[in-house]
């Protein structure tokens, strides 16, 4: 597998950043298409709406939210994404991109520990 990186999707694409995976559920407000510059729209990927407004990106709900989030990631559509993640990753670099500000605490953290190959 090549290497997995993480970027705000706000940031200026690079032509390092390799494959580039959009993971979150709706459209990041004020970026056009363009700008995103997109490979793929992993929507199915994104936590439920139920989820993220729970979390609410709220420090001490973290570990809930992963929880709960890796219980969502077992949908027949997740695991499909997932599987498309991994084909790319097995082609290049692929780069997730979020919207979130914290950049220590999103979905797209979570998502890369679950697409983490295990030794």
């Amino acid at each position: 597998m090549h290497a997995l990186r993480l970027k705000r999707v706000y940031e200026p694409p690079d032509e390092s950043d390799g494959t580039r995976v959009l993971v979150d559920r709706l459209w990041p407000r004020g970026l056009s298409k363009e700008k995103a510059a997109l490979d793929h729209w992993a929507k199915a990927v994104a936590p439920s709406d139920e989820l993220r407004r729970w979390f609410a990106h709220r420090p001490e709900r973290w570990e809930e939210f992963v929880t709960r989030y890796r219980e969502e990631l077992g949908a027949p559509e997740a695991q499909e994404e997932l599987a498309a993640i991994r084909r790319f990753l097995r082609e290049g670099r692929v780069t997730l991109l979020f919207a979130a500000h914290d950049e220590e605490r999103n979905n797209a953290v979570a998502l890369k520990d679950v697409l983490r190959p295990a030794h």
